[in-house]
């Protein structure tokens, strides 16, 4: 399936220059025509409030902040101004326990560094062909953290209780 994706607009934080280089040279590539650098939180903060992105790609480790406490804040900040868009986390740390620690922040897919462009275009392709539903909880907002539906599950349904919830988001590509 050919994809035009020349209508998002993508926000790339990370706080080393080359990899933000390398990911807007990959992204442009792709057919994106707009694509934001930042390399930190308030940076990212401010790129995002001052213009509307569709999916962003993130480095765990920034100068100042992380991509986890950014992920939180677009998730959880009151003036948020998309609580919704995919987040791509970007990182070199790749261990179970980092893995679950940015599930449990919001982010739709994880991407192990180094990078390749097939592998940016997997996770791109992913957050737009299968969106997941989001949930909000008491403790939790951001993308449903199941990926799969688990037949042999004959517990109860807690998403289904008080205080939860899905919501649904969708990201603006088109297919050919």
């Amino acid at each position: 399936m050919a994809y035009h994706f020349d209508q998002l607009k993508v926000l790339v934080v990370d706080d080393n220059q080359h990899m933000r280089m390398l990911m807007g040279t990959i992204l442009r590539a792709f057919g994106i025509k707009t694509v934001y650098v930042a390399s930190n939180q308030d940076e990212a903060w401010n790129v995002l409030t001052l213009n509307p992105c569709d999916i962003i790609f993130a480095d765990w480790v920034l100068d100042s902040g992380s991509g986890l406490e950014l992920t939180q804040k677009v998730r959880t900040a009151p003036n948020s101004p998309n609580a919704f868009v995919p987040i791509i986390m970007l990182t070199g740390h790749t261990s179970v326990e980092r893995v679950h620690m940015a599930r449990d922040a919001g982010v739709n897919e994880f991407l192990a560094k180094p990078v390749s462009s097939r592998l940016i275009l997997t996770r791109l392709v992913a957050v737009i062909e299968h969106p997941r539903p989001f949930v909000r909880t008491k403790n939790y907002f951001g993308p449903c953290r199941r990926r799969r539906k688990d037949d042999a599950y004959h517990g109860p349904e807690r998403r289904l209780g008080e205080g939860a919830g899905s919501e649904n988001t969708n990201t603006k590509a088109n297919a050919a």
